[in-house]
Parts: C-alpha cells; sequence; structure tokens
C-alpha cells in the first residue's frame, strides 16, 4: 500500500551513494519519520506515519539512511554526521520549507541535530524511545576502550538472529554529538513518548533531554508497559495522536 501512497524515488547526489525515500505531498508541515538504528523506512510505525497522513490530506517523507533499506552505500561507513546532512539534503531535494520530525530511538537523536541544521523550518519535534547520547551511556568501560582503540563491538540483538554491530567510526562521531549536556536550542513544541519497559533506552533518557529542550512547551507521555519499539496498536495510536496535536486543525481529533 505505500508504493501507492508514495512511489519510491531516489536523490542521487554529486558524492556518495543514493538515497531512497518516499514523499507524500500534502498540506501542513510535512511530517519526516527518522528510523532507528539499523531500521528503514518499511517499519510499522513508519508505514502507519504514512497512511495516517494520506488519510488526512498531510505531507509526508518516509527515507532510508545510507547503507540502510534500500538506499546504496555500506552500513559500516554511516554517522550520525553523514545520515543528518542526508536527512537534510533530502527535505531541501523535497522543496519542504516546513517539517515535524518524528524519530525513532537513535532517530531521536538524529532529530535534534537536524533541528539544528533547520532552524525556524521545524515546527515540532516528537520523539519515540529517543537515544541521544547513547554511544555515552549505552556502552560500558570495556567496550568504549574497544571502540576508541578501532574495533567493531558486537552485541545481542533481541529483534534478529544476527548481532548489533558498532563501528569505530560511527561511536567517535557520536561522542562528539552530544546533546544532553548543554542546553539544546529549540523553541517549538516536543513530545516525547517512552516506555517505562523499555530494556534499551531507559525512560530516564526522555526525563533529561526535557529538561536540556530550551522550550517551554514539552510534555512526555510514559507507557508503563511499553518496551522500545512501541509498536503495539495502542503505542501506535498514542504516536498518531500525538502527531495530530502538532499540526493543523483538520488533523486535530484524528489520532486513531
Amino acid at each position: 500500500m505505500t508504493s501507492d501512497l508514495a512511489p519510491l524515488a531516489r536523490l542521487v547526489p554529486d558524492e556518495g551513494p543514493s538515497l531512497a525515500y518516499r514523499l507524500l505531498p500534502g498540506t501542513g508541515p510535512t511530517i519526516v519519520f527518522l528510523p532507528g538504528y539499523m531500521s528503514d523506512m518499511a517499519g510499522s510505525k513508519a508505514v502507519a506515519v504514512l497512511e495516517w497522513a494520506a488519510a488526512r490530506g498531510l505531507g509526508c517523507l518516509l527515507l532510508d539512511y545510507s547503507g540502510c533499506g534500500k538506499s546504496e552505500g555500506t552500513f559500516a561507513q554511516g554517522t550520525l554526521s553523514r545520515w543528518r546532512d542526508e536527512v537534510v539534503a533530502l527535505i531541501d531535494h523535497c522543496g519542504l520549507d516546513r517539517v515535524v520530525l518524528a524519530g525513532s530511538s537513535m532517530g531521536g537523536w538524529l532529530m535534534l541535530l537536524i533541528a539544528r541544521a533547520l532552524g525556524d523550518r521545524v515546527a515540532g519535534l516528537v520523539g519515540i524511545a529517543a537515544a541521544p547520547d547513547f554511544t555515552d551511556w549505552g556502552y560500558d568501560t570495556a567496550q568504549k576502550a574497544a571502540l576508541a582503540a578501532g574495533d567493531v563491538v558486537f552485541e545481542d540483538n533481541p529483534y534478529g538472529p544476527a548481532p548489533t554491530p558498532t563501528y569505530p567510526g560511527f561511536w567517535a562521531d557520536g561522542e562528539g554529538l552530544r546533546q544532553l549536556d548543554a542546553p539544546i536550542p529549540f523553541a517549538g513544541p516536543v513530545r516525547l513518548l517512552h516506555g517505562q519497559a523499555d530494556p534499551d533506552v531507559p525512560w530516564a533518557i526522555a526525563l533529561r533531554l526535557a529538561e536540556a529542550i530550551g522550550s517551554a512547551d514539552v510534555q512526555i507521555y510514559l507507557v508503563k508497559d511499553g518496551d522500545h519499539r512501541l509498536s503495539r496498536p495502542g503505542d501506535i495510536a498514542l504516536l498518531l495522536t500525538t502527531l495530530a496535536g502538532l499540526l493543523p486543525d483538520g488533523a486535530q481529533g484524528q489520532g486513531s
């Protein structure tokens, strides 16, 4: 169904791999969904957001970072800096003047970096189990030493058969882009959804992020039995209701 709503397209930059995306034209700020680490635009939350936006005539942009999903490139070469720049290039390529950024897990870190780059073009932020600075709090001392020495760190992956790799280039880049230890200069509305049963990103990270963001309009929604993915029907309904609250009046009350 996503292919009917928004056909697959590609941005072929002058340098670097081509980037796959799906653009749904519509009214109001365009929702830009930012997947998590090793995820892509075929995930259940991304697809649900696209279908919801289509039913309401709203704009939506789904995308794959280089090395992920249908984009070209090698995942091992991916970094937050690179993926940030790719998303900004896609937003510019699509001619989007106003966006709402919705970031899942690592995508919640990326949305902060992209918001810094886009400034007033960002109408709002929605974090779903947002994981800023996980290169810091997500690794123990031995793992950090290995990454600093140039080694790849592998961890058990509860979502698939193969272990999850962290590459030293990604880790070093992330350490240089940490957000939680200084004020984050964003003044628009921010909504943070987080499961209190999240085994990967402690829900206290949402509290730290809310404190760091400069905006006075920050709200946190804690789901007591929610896991990291927040992909159950009720979780997705909460996400859509939250997005509706940040969009024009035509989307109000249409979150389910």
